[in-house]
């Protein structure tokens, strides 16, 4: 196949959601390949190797792909997950163009794709690459829910003297600067970054933004466990009072195998403050909002407990569970600055020498140059996967159809929608019973 032949399919990733998509393709014989800047699973090559994945083994489930060893209730470290998607893409030969950058992705009309692109037989987009031009009717988004670190520009621009790096570069203490570290944001990467240089005895302050406190297991159970059981994971994105607010849900306090938390990491001699609103030199400023924020996070993580206590009890399994864990709030280390945390901090009297910007990621595809698919914000336009250009899609996108849809475990339901739809209903399915050792029968 020469580049500029039009395949019916380009799959843009081949991470969990371009692989996912590319076998339901493969099941249903349509023609397409999977284009990655790099080798299979990628973004995950690119992490702090000594992390984990935060759900448990057993919810490794991909399309006719599932998790076969003897710890379903173990956490992946991330060179294990990029085995298992390198295992996954060898299962099915899935058609990866590795090392292939996407410059930009056109309709096939424009007049920069050139003459020959335009020629191409039913092509809808004309695809510009390191390895040159390809048209495709149909093209899949799947680069996945980490695009583009998103560090807020203002603030970061305003610091002078002091190391920053974003959190997905953050390899361990012992690869920063000597001295102190503020790590800005108190999700799971968040967290990890601040424990992670605390035991390596380095002084550390945590700004705490919004975020989903969660306890690892409750009642000898994991967390994700109860999720799955109460139907939040699937839980849709149509049922939400507020779309909008949704997507913007703060990222979840949570890590792989154990309890952490802001009490533990205060307990651990961490400094807390509220959520970073200036920085000017090497003086930076916090909101006087730790102990609301630290309020509503437990708040929720109640409501979520008490949930779980009410299937409890409506199920019968009181009996066949362990007892339930006392809740514990989280309170603020008695010597810190006051209750509330300090309001201002001299980095350079404080002797930090770093900051670690755990503050999520953006979306932005410069090369995504199809007119009307993208909203103000840079957001792909789509419901179900499916935007308002005939032929493109994407998979992957935090709740994208429903809670879990850019995680490992569910990419494979908005993946099957994709193809399904791709395909006219195409698609095999595999029913309960039909998956062995990892492969399900056809």
């Amino acid at each position: 196949m020469s580049p500029m032949d039009t395949i019916d399919t380009i799959v843009i990733g081949a991470g969990q959601a371009g692989l996912a998509v590319s076998r339901c393709l493969a099941s249903a014989g349509q023609e397409h390949i999977v284009l990655d800047r790099g080798a299979v699973a990628q973004r995950w090559r690119d992490r702090w190797a000594q992390q984990r994945l935060l759900t448990p083994n057993w919810m490794s489930r991909l399309p006719f792909w599932s998790y076969q060893g003897d710890d379903p209730d173990g956490f992946r470290t991330l060179p294990d997950l990029v085995g298992y998607l390198e295992r996954y893409a060898a299962s099915f030969d899935a058609p990866v163009l590795d090392g292939t950058i996407v410059e930009s992705v056109l309709p096939a009309g424009d007049a920069s794709t050139g003459r020959a692109a335009r020629r191409a037989s039913r092509a809808r987009f004309v695809l510009s690459t390191s390895r040159g031009q390809f048209a495709a009717r149909n093209v899949v988004v799947a680069a996945g829910a980490c695009d583009e670190p998103a560090v807020p520009a203002a603030l970061a621009g305003a610091l002078v003297g002091v190391h920053q790096l974003h959190a997905a570069d953050y390899r361990g203490a012992g690869g920063l600067p000597d001295g102190g570290v503020l790590v800005v944001g108190a999700s799971s990467s968040g967290l990890q970054a601040a424990e992670d240089a605390a035991r390596a005895g380095r002084d550390v302050t945590i700004s705490v933004g919004a975020h989903r406190r969660l306890p690892r297991s409750h009642r000898g159970m994991d967390i994700w466990w109860w999720l799955e059981r109460l139907g939040i994971l699937d839980r849709s994105i149509d049922d939400m009072p507020d779309p909008q607010r949704a997507y913007r849900e703060p990222s979840l306090q949570l890590i792989a195998g154990r309890d952490l938390d802001l009490g533990l990491l205060a307990d651990a001699g961490v400094r807390l403050t509220g959520r970073l609103t200036a920085a000017s030199g090497r003086r930076v400023d916090f909101a006087d909002d730790l102990a609301s924020t630290i309020r509503v996070a437990d708040t929720r993580m109640r409501w979520i407990l008490e949930r779980i206590e009410a299937n409890v009890r409506s199920s019968g399994l009181t009996a066949e569970l362990a007892d339930p864990e006392p809740f514990r709030p989280v309170i603020a280390s008695a010597a810190q600055a006051g209750p509330a945390g300090p309001r201002s901090l001299d980095l350079a009297a404080a002797g930090i020498g770093t900051v670690v910007w755990a503050t999520g990621y953006r979306h932005r595809y410069p090369w995504l140059q199809v007119p009307d698919v993208r909203d103000a914000s840079g957001r792909i336009r789509q419901h179900g996967g499916i935007t308002p250009r005939p032929g493109l899609y994407v998979v992957g996108l935090p709740f994208q159809t429903r809670r879990n849809s850019h995680f490992l475990d569910g990419v494979r339901h908005d993946a099957r929608a994709v193809a399904t739809h791709l395909c006219l209903g195409q698609v095999p399915w595999p029913r309960v019973g039909e998956q062995l050792d990892g492969v399900a029968r056809r």
